[in-house]
């Protein structure tokens, strides 16, 4: 049964984010809320995000396509805020139908026509601004999501409804190729070839034809005949372009800042739901004030099997961060927290990161844009718990030290968390 405040008789939109730099459980969470949902849309990211879903079939792994695919019932959307390898997409469309996922293009997957295409330049381009870095890289995956947004920014980018309209096709891929070609070849980067590009482009359009359609105007009459539509974000909100560590972020505005924009949808009152660990983790380069080291950060990372579903990279570990998680909260809107992971910190000591202490020896509860690689944070520590919860279903069957612990996060955060996550399976949920 859904949480009260997820019932149907509120609001029909929703918004899913990660609170901090993403791989926080959206992905089951998102499964979860999709058994009330009409449609489910991804707003922003591309193919370096991934949600695992743990079905009673077995495990699934997406990257693009949204996750309420496994629900027969749901319609699921790649806003047009998304970058979209479409050779990348047709390949995890063939994947998830040889795993017995039902796919039909232009019923229960569409891909908006205005969202930016990723080509093989755009991947090339990644890997030469990765190496130019130097000890300063972001940690990008390589993919060509950054890349992809930029000529998004610079208007020269591809969209996926030009796949579907030859003569734009031709014309656009030369645009982009004389623009790139001027300094690929001085930097050394291989020539775009203009024709392979466009027979490549025209075959995933072909193939993908029936699902590109003007998706914004689908969900806005979808929200005025009052049916649901539950959002998903990729990333986590401290990747957010705008408001994350920056320049250790993503490409997009990976906060609730993007759900209109990368959907279509006019801007209105959302029920927006915060999705943290019981701790913390990171992916790639960048501050993170409360991360573990050592035997600790292993121990964690063996125990929450923290690898990334995407990339298979070892996410790096540490302490539930309020300070982040409080700051992230108030800039996505965050109504309430559901809280995953719980079941992983079982046998190991409890804490939770209540302030900064600054460079100048100051303290602080809020979250610093600049210099938060100098920060250290200040923790309280809590008692652990040895009970094995993952097939704890009610609030008052959880473990006393388990309970204090989830009540503490929210006292220093202010989110009431609501449901708490006990396992990676559907069905391994408790809700307060």
């Amino acid at each position: 049964m859904l949480p009260p405040f997820l019932q149907p008789d509120r609001m029909p939109t929703t918004c899913v984010v990660g609170i901090l730099w993403g791989d926080e459980g959206k992905g089951k969470v998102i499964d979860y809320l999709a058994a009330d949902a009409d449609y489910v849309v991804r707003y922003g990211g591309g193919h370096n995000a991934g949600h695992t879903l743990v079905l009673p079939s077995g495990k699934v792994v997406l990257n693009l396509v949204p996750s309420g695919v496994v629900r027969e019932h749901t319609k699921n959307v790649i806003g047009n805020g998304v970058v979209v390898d479409p050779i990348h997409l047709c390949a995890e469309i063939d994947r998830l139908t040889e795993r017995g996922v039902k796919i039909e293009l232009g019923q229960n997957l569409l891909v908006s026509e205005r969202a930016h295409v990723i080509v093989g330049a755009h991947r090339e381009q990644d890997h030469w601004t990765e190496n130019l870095r130097g000890d300063t890289k972001i940690g990008t995956t390589g993919r060509g999501i950054g890349p992809a947004y930029g000529d998004r920014s610079a208007r020269i980018g591809l969209r996926l409804g030009d796949l579907i309209r030859p003569d734009r096709l031709a014309a656009a891929v030369a645009a982009f190729a004389h623009q790139k070609n001027a300094w690929f070849e001085p930097a050394g980067l291989p020539r775009i070839d203009v024709d392979s590009t466009i027979a490549e482009l025209r075959a995933a359009g072909e193939r993908l034809a029936p699902a590109i359609q003007d998706t914004g105007r689908l969900l806005r009459e979808a929200r005025l005949a009052g049916q649901r539509i539950l959002i998903e974000g990729a990333q986590g909100c401290l990747l957010d372009l705008e408001h994350g560590t920056y320049p250790f972020v993503t490409s997009s505005n990976a906060s609730t800042g993007g759900a209109f924009s990368g959907t279509g949808l006019p801007p209105h009152e959302l029920e927006v739901i915060g999705i943290a660990k019981a701790y913390a983790t990171r992916v790639g380069e960048g501050p993170f004030p409360t991360e573990y080291d050592g035997d600790l950060a292993d121990r964690l990372r063996q125990a929450g099997n923290e690898f990334g579903s995407a990339t298979g990279r070892p996410r790096r570990c540490g302490a539930f961060d309020s300070v982040a998680v409080r700051y992230s909260g108030a800039v996505a809107g965050v109504d309430r927290l559901v809280l995953t992971n719980l079941d992983v910190l079982r046998g190991f000591e409890l804490r939770i990161a209540v302030g900064y202490k600054l460079p100048d020896g100051s303290t602080t509860t809020a979250m610093p844009a600049f210099d938060l690689e100098r920060v250290e944070p200040e923790y309280v520590e809590l008692p652990g718990f040895d009970e094995d919860v993952t097939n704890v279903r009610e609030w008052a069957g959880l473990p006393a030290n388990a309970r204090a612990y989830v009540e503490a996060i929210e006292e220093h955060t202010g989110l009431a968390v609501r449901t708490i996550s006990v396992g990676p399976g559907r069905e391994q949920v408790i809700v307060r």
